[in-house]
């Protein structure tokens, strides 16, 4: 996937990054399309490990990425530092697929060695990043999860989640106002954070991607019903909620790597079409995969009433699906009979082509010559 050149010099000078990056880079956008109903372990879970596995090849920094994480939580304040660290350690721990995305792609966007070959053809070795720009990208990786924790606190706080990675959320273990102190905490560690790199456009972006969460989170709490009917809605609310941060965060990481702007936009658009996949995966997988696996309820966005890209896609089969879409799924039996639309619709097939559309975007967007 990641065919990105030299870096400062755009796509089209023929030097790609390593191969494994490559390999690892083009499955993280794989992973994500790969969703299969019939699979019983679905998801991530299912994937066998292989060196081009993109969560071996960030392993190192990931882990160390973590570490910092938990570092910048701690507090003065006992009870805030728990809170904020339970939830790191509990309800979020995982691949950690953003700060995973980043790394991968600052390691696509660096130089390769020129072979003696390319050096008779051009003389000037591509100028490798210094351990500097590395770990300010490292740092936007970390930011990008802290800002995603952050609103998963505040989610589990407005959706009244009791579960979060099949452990109590936080909210149930400290309350509701602690845990939505604890999500403020570390909005306002990663913006401090961001402060502190001085580099007033990536300020700018993921400062816009708090915006975008709070108005996407607004969308979906206070949208009319016409409009909860309408695919371009679902999308726009995607973008906010999702697929935002990762396009932000990725145009970040190749703006701090001193990127041409032609290479930034494309960065940009790798992460857009990614986060959008990556949702409408998650929107399958509510209706797909077991409650264990999921490490939440399964159904649960219609018992938020909640419309997803496979209940639109079935209301297209099943126009009776409408009246309980506008009414959020509230009447005795509309979940029930919305699951059973949906199971007897193309609805799944078509959320499924969706993502897979969303990664094959992904993909054209970092592969493509220019």
């Amino acid at each position: 996937m990641f065919l990105l050149r030299r870096a400062g010099r755009g796509f089209g000078d023929g030097r790609s990054c390593p191969r494994a990056i490559q390999d690892g880079a083009r499955r993280l956008s794989t992973m994500v399309a790969q969703v299969a109903p019939e699979s019983p372990s679905g998801g991530d879970a299912a994937m066998p490990a292989d060196p081009t596995d993109p969560f071996v090849l960030v392993r190192g920094e990931i882990d160390a990425v973590s570490e910092r994480i938990r570092r910048d939580v701690v507090s003065e304040i006992p009870a805030l530092a728990r809170a904020a660290e339970y939830f790191l350690r509990v309800g979020a721990e995982g691949k950690r697929v953003r700060p995973s995305m980043l790394l991968l792609l600052s390691s696509a966007l660096s130089p390769v060695p020129p072979s003696p070959e390319d050096l008779i053809v051009d003389p000037r070795p591509p100028s490798a990043p210094t351990p500097e720009v590395r770990r300010r990208q490292q740092r936007i990786a970390e930011i990008t999860e802290v800002m995603h924790v952050a609103s998963l606190l505040h989610d589990d706080v407005i959706d009244g989640s009791a579960t979060r990675r099949g452990q109590k959320s936080l909210n149930v273990a400290v309350g509701n106002k602690l845990a939505i102190l604890a999500g403020d905490f570390l909005l306002a560690r990663a913006s401090v954070s961001l402060a502190a790199l001085r580099e007033a456009e990536v300020i700018m972006l993921m400062s816009q991607v708090l915006e975008h969460l709070v108005s996407g989170e607004i969308m979906q709490m206070t949208s009319a019903p016409e409009d909860l009917m309408r695919m371009d809605h679902y999308k726009m609310k995607t973008y906010r909620k999702t697929a935002a941060m990762m396009s932000n965060s990725a145009k970040s990481a190749a703006i701090l790597g001193g990127h041409s702007r032609e290479v930034i936009n494309l960065a940009s658009d790798f992460g857009r079409h990614l986060g959008m996949a990556f949702q409408v995966v998650d929107d399958i997988l509510d209706f797909t995969a077991s409650s264990d696996m999921l490490g939440k309820p399964a159904l649960n966005d219609l018992k938020s009433g909640i419309a997803t890209a496979p209940v639109l896609f079935a209301a297209e089969d099943f126009p009776a699906l409408a009246p309980l879409i506008c009414r959020k799924f509230q009447d005795v039996g509309d979940i029930e009979e919305a699951l059973r639309m949906v199971e007897n619709s193309s609805g799944i097939q078509r959320a499924r082509e969706l993502a897979k559309h969303h990664a094959c975007q992904a993909a054209d967007a970092v592969s493509a010559p220019v």
